[in-house]
């Protein structure tokens, strides 16, 4: 069975986060961090991921991510020496 990923990317550089899912996390941050890939999250690199989530469903993960989409993030930093963040959903 596939498992799906809800992820948060934070771009340290500009203080800016992107929220998107998939069922191959490694492959598609490395795609969000290549020079030849084209979208929004090229002017914005380099990323790092600060939170996931994993479901059994590409329905689920899809429900998850157009809520985390809708819905202020917050991103406190836990301790700056390990880049350990936490992350806080606060809805509307």
């Amino acid at each position: 069975m596939e498992d799906f990923v809800v992820y948060i990317l934070y771009s340290e550089t500009f203080n800016k986060n992107y929220t998107g899912f998939t069922s191959n996390l490694i492959e598609r941050f490395k795609s969000h961090n290549h020079p030849g890939t084209k979208g929004y999250t090229v002017k914005f690199r380099p990323w790092m991921v600060i939170y996931v989530e994993f479901f059994y469903s590409k329905a689920e993960a899809m429900k998850r991510e157009k809520y985390l989409k809708t819905t202020t993030v917050i991103i406190i930093s836990l301790n700056l020496e390990t880049d350990c963040y936490c992350c806080v959903t606060i809805p509307w």
